[in-house]
């Protein structure tokens, strides 16, 4: 722990990893299912408000789990600066640093395909998913990191109107529109009607989109929906995430007092739950995390500010930072507790059961899940730790 200390004081911020590493962990911490805990004790309300935190929500509203992403997109923007300025300290061209942003973004885009694609008989070509989300907005990103600072905040209004406006515009469904071949009920109570309507689930722009774009690739069958409503168009708004978290970065390495860094975090924080709050209550861009609209962008953001700003008290101003050095060794490899959780979670359990007996975590009864999660989740740990030892980091 001595070492990763000596680097922070060196000069990393070791919050914006700490952070990362905590949204990672929530990430990671899905193998311990508090769902079925919660089902086999109904009677516990703590494992009942665990469960809830666990999931998400199924189109209205924001759980601890629906921050996962946005705090992850935005962590992405917050780096930013400190990436170009490393860069430009080494006299790297900008088109070499562009050229190497492009490479990124397509390692990122690849490989949410391909673990979107294990277990299936062939290619699934699919944008929706963190990595690929993240890697389609980055080289946008990387250039707006260029630019002054009214320039960026433009480009953010630009991006939350322009992607709102899109949306209004894209005509309702007809009265013959079934939404049952779109994978919802028609008497599901998440449908709204006014403005809120053309952010229902399967029946708006990017739902539209998506029947078109996915279809160009090869596929088993044609594409006709997304369970869960998810869309590729929401890299864009996704882009508006990762901007408010340039921005912060921004800030944190001008220079400022810690306590006009903290003021600037918790007034951003503020002012996005409110207006986050205020679309949804209005109608006017209720905050739906599945499809990003402007109005999740600014609720999430809101949030991540705040979020941010705990870590950045606790670890950086106040200094209390043994604690935290867990979460730093999982931030520092963001990307590779990502793959592990994606690849090897049922290797590692079945892996225990073969050493120590098929029923070696039956005996802990309702707290399965816990034991064998946990077990996993110390094996994750531990190599991410040979990797920070090694110093070996695979992060965005």
């Amino acid at each position: 722990m001595t070492t990763v200390l000596a680097e922070f004081r060196a000069g990393r911020l070791m919050s914006m990893d700490a952070y990362r590493g905590f949204v990672m962990f929530l990430m990671a911490a899905e193998i311990l299912h508090y769902g079925r805990i919660s089902e086999a004790l109904p009677d516990s309300s703590f494992w009942r408000f665990m469960a809830h935190h666990q999931d998400h929500v199924e189109w209205f509203g924001c759980t601890l789990h629906d921050l996962i992403q946005p705090s992850f997109s935005f962590l992405v923007g917050v780096a930013l600066p400190y990436s170009i300025a490393s860069r430009q300290a080494k006299n790297e061209p900008f088109g070499v640093m562009f050229a190497q942003t492009l490479r990124r973004s397509l390692i990122l885009i690849l490989l949410g395909i391909f673990l979107r694609s294990v277990g299936r008989e062939q290619t699934n070509f699919t944008f929706e998913d963190t990595l690929t989300q993240i890697g389609l907005g980055y080289p946008f990103l990387f250039l707006l990191g260029f630019r002054l600072t009214r320039t960026v905040w433009i480009a953010l209004a630009a991006i939350l109107v322009g992607y709102w406006l899109a949306f209004v515009l894209y005509p309702l469904p007809g009265p013959g529109f079934s939404y049952e071949a779109v994978g919802v009920p028609a008497d599901w109570p998440n449908h709204k009607t006014g403005i809120a309507a053309h952010f229902n689930k399967n029946s708006n722009l990017a739902w539209a989109f998506d029947t078109w774009f996915l279809n160009l690739f090869p596929r088993a069958k044609t594409f006709l929906f997304n369970g869960g409503g998810y869309a590729t168009l929401s890299f864009i708004p996704t882009l508006g995430t990762m901007v408010l978290g340039l921005q912060a970065g921004r800030w944190l390495r001008a220079g400022l007092p810690h306590g006009e860094i903290l003021k600037r975090f918790l007034v951003a924080g503020a002012v996005g739950l409110a207006t986050g709050w205020l679309l949804t209550i209005t109608g006017i861009s209720p905050s739906i995390k599945r499809i990003w609209t402007p109005g999740w962008v600014l609720f999430s953001g809101g949030w991540c500010f705040l979020l941010l700003s705990a870590f950045y008290y606790i670890i950086d101003v106040r200094q209390w930072r043994g604690w935290a050095f867990p979460l730093v060794v999982i931030g520092m490899n963001s990307i590779a507790i990502y793959c592990l959780v994606h690849l090897i979670d049922h290797f590692i359990i079945d892996t225990f059961k073969t050493h120590l007996g098929q029923t070696v975590f039956e005996q802990f009864g309702a707290y399965e899940p816990l034991a064998s999660g946990g077990a996993a989740l110390l094996v994750f740990w531990l190599i991410l730790y040979w990797m920070y030892k090694k110093k070996l980091f695979i992060r965005v």
